[in-house]
């Protein structure tokens, strides 16, 4: 088990330069993947059907200022920002609660994305305006095999998978919304559908999934989101495609699903900086979605952390914040023999 610190606090967006021209944002034929460019909306505000636009207009001298303000050294998402530049990573559930972080992050430290959403109308108010060459959406929905074109992974180099639904029955199920489609059909359908040249795969699943069996774990299992999730880790391990799976502890912090980016952005863990991590599925406790968001994106490029699997919390503490060897040196201090 280590300890160490986690600064959630993310860098300012550093917003692209709007294109000379407007492209077309969305694909008439119903077989292929729709991909859809932000504009930036007021808080809470979305898009109607159809409408969607890329923004063509000036930047403003505010956003222009700001933009200067976090191209200073030490900025725009600390060491290893401009090596990630190269990437192009897939967020799958980049609405809910640990994926609307993750994205914010990832657009923090300008690392190009692309979303897989059932509604990208819900990007939109969370993400705002976007150049599709860093932010793209794509609308699928991984419980349907069918809606997985593999036009919607050209290009992708990393994956974070973060859906999820909830443990018991509640309005979220709606529409077979059950652990049983999100945390195995829908895992199963989407790392079919991925090409084996991915470098990583990060997936989101939880602590006790290997005890479901057992008391406390049975009654959150009731309905059978651990063993759905533990089965869709095990598609995962033996997929042939590089990963690191991450079991959180019971999630605080957010989600911040009705604000904005700039809401996202601002968010901070309090206290709970400092990161607790294990293996072997013993840890029992809670952690900040923020804390969650940062391991899945330090996992990416951290060699040591390829085919493991870990449990995280977070505690009163400082520690590592972003960087990267310091997120390093936590993962490698409970590293399987």
């Amino acid at each position: 088990m280590a300890v160490g610190c986690f600064n959630p606090v993310l860098s300012p967006l550093v917003p692209s330069p709007p294109r000379s021209r407007l492209r077309a944002a969305l694909r008439s034929h119903s077989h292929q993947p729709t991909a859809v460019s932000l504009r930036l909306l007021p808080s809470g505000a979305a898009a109607g059907r159809g409408t969607w636009r890329l923004a063509a207009a000036a930047e403003s001298q505010a956003v222009q200022e700001q933009q200067a303000r976090t191209e200073e050294p030490g900025e725009a998402g600390g060491p290893g920002a401009a090596e990630a530049s190269s990437k192009l990573v897939l967020v799958v559930g980049g609405t809910g609660g640990v994926g609307q972080l993750v994205v914010a992050s990832l657009l923090s430290r300008n690392i190009k994305s692309r979303l897989l959403l059932r509604d990208p109308e819900k990007a939109s108010a969370l993400f705002g305006k976007q150049d599709e060459s860093v932010l793209q959406v794509y609308k699928a929905d991984t419980r349907n095999p069918n809606d997985l074109d593999p036009l919607m992974f050209e290009g992708v180099t990393h994956v974070i998978c973060c859906t999820g639904t909830t443990a018991f029955p509640s309005k979220r199920w709606d529409g077979e919304n059950t652990p049983e489609r999100v945390d195995w059909d829908g895992i199963r359908n989407l790392v079919s559908a991925l090409p084996q040249t991915i470098k990583r795969l990060v997936l989101v699943s939880s602590i006790g999934v290997t005890k479901y069996n057992e008391i406390p774990w049975s009654i959150m299992n009731l309905f059978g989101v651990l063993k759905y999730k533990k089965m869709g880790e095990d598609f995962v391990r033996n997929s042939g495609i590089p990963f690191t799976i991450i079991r959180p502890g019971r999630l605080t912090d957010g989600p911040y699903t009705s604000y904005d980016l700039n809401t996202l952005l601002k968010a901070t863990a309090g206290e709970r900086r400092a990161v607790v991590i294990g293996k072997g599925d013993k840890l029992v406790g809670e952690v900040s979605r923020l804390v969650v968001a940062e391991a899945c994106i330090q996992a990416l490029d951290i060699e040591s952390t390829e085919g493991q699997i870990y449990e995280i919390n977070s505690v009163k503490g400082e520690g590592p914040g972003t960087d990267p060897e310091k997120w390093e040196e936590l993962f490698r201090s409970v590293q399987s023999d």
